[in-house]
C-alpha cells in the first residue's frame, strides 16, 4: 500500500473520523449547508484487481459496496478488443445482471510520440477500444499522454495530442461513447498542458480522467487547477486516501460542482483478505467525501 501497512491504514481511518475542534464546528454550523455527495465509489483493476476474473471482480465489488469498475487492458478480466461478438454480448449481460456499472475501458493508447506512424497506430488502438466499449456497455475509453518527448517543442507535442484526441472523439461520438484522457505522464500531466490539449481538441465527446496527482496543486491549493479543468472532468481516479493529497478538498469540489460520476480507486490491495481492505477503504472514502454542515 505504498508504504502504508494495514495497521497504519486503520489508524489513519480512526484519525480521519475524529470530530473537528469546537471552534471549527461552530464555524461549520454557521455556514450554509454543504452540497450532498452525488458521486460514487468504484475501482480500477490496476492494481487491486489485476488478477481477478470478471465474475470475481463483480462479486467482490457487490460484496464491498463498490458501484463501478474500470477495466484496464491486459488484466485477468480478459475484456479486450479481441473478443468475439458473442463474448462481447456475454460481458454486457454480466453487467446487466448486477448494479455494478462498467464505467470505462482503460486502454493505454497515447499520442505523444514524435513518430507519426506510432501516433496513427495508437489512434487505431483507441478506435478498437471504442468499438469494444460500445458493444459491452462502457461509457468511456481511457487514453493518456505519457510524457513530453525530449528535443521536441512542448507546444508542438500538445497540438499533436490535441489533434489525435479530436480524431478519437469523432470515432467515439459515432458509437455513443466518450474518450477520457487521463491526466498522466511526466510533464504532460501539468494541468495547463492538459488544458491546452483539450482546447486544441475541441471535441464534445472528449473529457478527462482527473488522476489525483501531486502536480494538481498550485501553491499548495487544489482549487485553481481543478477549476481550470473542471468543464472536462468525466471520471476521477483516487489512490491512497491517507496521504498529503487534499482528498477532502477534492471531494468538496466534486460535490459543489454536482459531479455524478465515479471516483475509482487505483490502489494495491492486501494479501489474503481483499474484501476486508475494500470495506475499510470504502468507510474512509465515505468519511472524507461526506458533506460537513
Amino acid at each position: 500500500m505504498r508504504g502504508t501497512n494495514r495497521r497504519s491504514f486503520i489508524a489513519g481511518l480512526a484519525a480521519a473520523t475524529v470530530a473537528p475542534s469546537f471552534a471549527r464546528t461552530r464555524r461549520l454550523r454557521a455556514a450554509a449547508p454543504a452540497a450532498a455527495r452525488r458521486f460514487k465509489l468504484g475501482t480500477v483493476t490496476y492494481n487491486l484487481a489485476h488478477d481477478w476474473t470478471l465474475d470475481r471482480l463483480v462479486e467482490n465489488c457487490e460484496a464491498a459496496g463498490y458501484d463501478g469498475v474500470e477495466l484496464r487492458t491486459t488484466h485477468a478480466h480478459a475484456v479486450e478488443p479481441t473478443l468475439s461478438p458473442e463474448e462481447r454480448a456475454g460481458v454486457r449481460r454480466r453487467f446487466e445482471q448486477t448494479e455494478v456499472r462498467l464505467v470505462c475501458l482503460g486502454s493505454v493508447a497515447e499520442f505523444h510520440s514524435p513518430d507519426p506512424s506510432v501516433v496513427a497506430e495508437n489512434i487505431a488502438v483507441a478506435g478498437r477500444f471504442v468499438d469494444l466499449a460500445a458493444d459491452v456497455g462502457a461509457a468511456g475509453v481511457r487514453v493518456r499522454p505519457n510524457g513530453l518527448p525530449e528535443g521536441v517543442p512542448v507546444e508542438r507535442t500538445l497540438e499533436q495530442i490535441g489533434r489525435a484526441l479530436a480524431k478519437c472523439g469523432e470515432s467515439a461520438e459515432k458509437r455513443g461513447v466518450e474518450i477520457w484522457m487521463e491526466v498522466h505522464g511526466r510533464g504532460s500531466s501539468h494541468p495547463p498542458h492538459i488544458h491546452r490539449m483539450l482546447e486544441i481538441c475541441g471535441h464534445p465527446s472528449v473529457g478527462i480522467t482527473w488522476n489525483s496527482n501531486p502536480t494538481d496543486l498550485l501553491d499548495g491549493r487544489i482549487e485553481p487547477y481543478f477549476e481550470l479543468l473542471r468543464p472536462w472532468i468525466r471520471n476521477v481516479h483516487i489512490n491512497e486516501l491517507i496521504t498529503d493529497y487534499p482528498y477532502r478538498d477534492l471531494f468538496r469540489l466534486l460535490r459543489e460542482t454536482g459531479y455524478e460520476g465515479y471516483t475509482l480507486a487505483e490502489i494495491p490491495g492486501v494479501e489474503g483478505d481483499p474484501l476486508r481492505f475494500m470495506r475499510y477503504y470504502r468507510r474512509l472514502w465515505e468519511t472524507l467525501s461526506e458533506s460537513r454542515t
